[in-house]
């Protein structure tokens, strides 16, 4: 499972000019997963995601965590994160999972958020969308399952 995260002061997503996510400071999460993700990662994003301290705290100092802030989470689904662009021009997606596969995975993540207690909005699974944010700091951590970066 691959991750980006974006600390934002303000984020939404529009599909077809519809709103289907919006979220005031917190995070923005892209999120790629691979055919060989589990609910082990679901339980490793999540934690991830709520503890990771990039927020800062009450002495300016970068510190603090999504949980300690308060901030949102807007998670969306992209699986060009395990886009391969390495040979020739055109990106191979052969290590993304398929569709159904990663669907299941991507709302598992979203349980586990709004269980930890964050407010968790979304975009459309599988659907062609803009992604509106201002990133604040600017702050942008990549993460990986698997270690790889």
């Amino acid at each position: 499972m691959r991750l980006v995260v974006q600390r934002v002061s303000r984020a939404k997503v529009t599909v077809d000019d519809r709103v289907t996510g919006e979220i005031g400071a917190g995070l923005v999460v892209l999120i790629g997963i691979s055919p060989e993700d589990t609910a082990a990662e679901v339980t490793w994003a999540a934690d991830k995601i709520v503890n990771l301290r990039i927020f800062e705290d009450g002495d300016g100092k970068m510190n603090a965590s999504l949980l300690e802030s308060g901030g949102e989470v807007l998670l969306v689904s992209q699986f060009t994160l395990y886009g391969d662009a390495r040979k020739g021009r055109r990106p191979s997606f052969i290590r993304a999972a398929r569709g159904e596969v990663a669907e299941a995975l991507y709302e598992g993540v979203e349980t586990a958020l709004t269980g930890a207690g964050v407010t968790c909005a979304t975009g459309e699974f599988g659907a062609s969308m803009d992604v509106e944010l201002i990133n604040q700091g600017p702050v942008t951590i990549l993460l990986d399952s698997e270690k790889t970066f």
